[in-house]
């Protein structure tokens, strides 16, 4: 009895070990999406009837002056802002309840405002996750600074990318492509990202800079978390012990631009991985969902809270740029219905609308348990290896 009880506080406490970070890093993005939408909503005059994190029964909640119901929903895997006369948190109009309203009540509806207006409203949730991953970029780098590495050549794999195109133990690497390259960190990510392309390297040594040309080979690597990833490699190594890693400040105006740039990162990086899956480049089957999120969050709050904090920025981005593909939906979805209206000058039919949310439901649907399928995939190799 007493292996039983100690097996079930393990296991309680590992399930708790991914849970809360998960929730923690969830209820954030949530939060600060959902309050885009609210506060353009709020600045248009849209009535809003409910600001909701989670779904489901209400826990607790309250009415502000202006009659909005602020909740938190039993289920705590989402949220969303409910607009007056809406049938439900996706903002399909509830054309009955409209048809029973006031003229003065209906002028407060989000389906009365100019089409500029809504699809303001409706961008302004993915800008805010955007928003909200440059500011915890900035603020984690403020107070934080990065650790960074001298892009320095330690050791060549003997018939490497790199050896075969001239390296040599020594060199610092300066510049790809033109571009300044400031630590090994940038040095990787440059390389990753182009296997199979011709890259122009420039490198210092005690003779004097040298110009080389080297195609990074493509290889699968696993990552701390499992995953296996097809990204470019040169056959260098950088030996930490052997140099000096200082700790780069930056000041708050060089923090934000810093924070742009490693959001701009992780977009282009992730459409470029939708597109590498679509050409035959990349598997679909890194696609994670839930579960894989919640084993990460887990996974990445071992190393604290500010390891955590730039995984919740991530996250973000992600999920700021995955609301915005053309899905109806999603909030990409009502944009293209938008861009129709805007240049028809004139809504979608109410039939035409009904058909693209039945059709964005059910792709919706499709990708979570095809994510879930990768998920239980993914947890089921992990433990046949352990």
């Amino acid at each position: 009895m007493q292996l039983i009880g100690d097996l079930g506080l393990q296991l309680g406490s590992g399930i708790l070990g991914y849970v809360v970070p998960f929730l923690f890093v969830l209820t954030i993005v949530v939060f600060f999406h959902e309050l885009g939408h609210f506060l353009v909503a709020r600045w248009c005059g849209v009535k809003i009837d409910a600001f909701s994190i989670g779904f489901g029964p209400e826990v607790i909640g309250r009415n502000d002056r202006h009659g909005t119901r602020w909740r938190l929903s039993a289920i705590p895997l989402g949220g969303y802002v409910k607009f007056a006369g809406d049938e439900n948190a996706a903002s399909v109009p509830d054309r009955a309840a409209i048809a029973a309203m006031s003229d003065a009540d209906r002028k407060t509806l989000f389906a009365a405002k100019p089409v500029w207006q809504r699809a303001a409203v409706v961008a302004a949730g993915p800008i805010a996750n955007f928003i909200l991953a440059i500011a915890i970029f900035a603020i984690l780098l403020t107070l934080f600074g990065r650790p960074v590495t001298e892009a320095r050549v330690d050791g060549l794999e003997p018939g490497g990318a790199a050896a075969a195109a001239g390296f040599e133990v020594g060199d610092v690497v300066v510049s790809i492509d033109g571009t300044a390259i400031k630590s090994f960190t940038d040095l990787q990510r440059m390389v990753a990202d182009s296997p199979g392309e011709a890259l122009t390297v420039v490198v210092r040594r005690a003779a004097g800079d040298a110009t080389l040309s080297v195609t990074p080979r493509l290889q699968e690597m696993k990552d701390r978390f499992g995953n296996v990833q097809k990204v470019g490699v040169l056959g260098i190594r950088r030996d930490i012990a052997s140099g000096q890693v200082t700790l780069q400040r930056y000041s708050f105006p060089e923090a934000v631009a810093e924070g742009a740039s490693q959001t701009w990162y992780v977009i282009s990086r992730t459409l470029e991985y939708v597109v590498h899956v679509f050409n035959g480049r990349e598997s679909a089957d890194q696609l994670g969902g839930t579960i894989r999120m919640a084993q990460i969050s887990g996974q990445v709050a071992q190393d604290g809270i500010v390891a955590l904090l730039n995984l919740a920025a991530v996250f973000s981005v992600s999920i700021g740029l995955l609301n915005l593909f053309p899905i109806p939906m999603l909030d990409g979805g009502h944009l293209v219905f938008y861009a129709f209206e805007a240049v028809l000058r004139r809504p979608l039919s109410a039939r035409a609308q009904d058909v693209g949310f039945r059709i964005g439901l059910a792709l919706v649907l499709a990708l979570m348990v095809f994510a879930t399928w990768n998920d239980i995939v993914h947890l089921t190799r992990q433990f046949s290896a352990s």
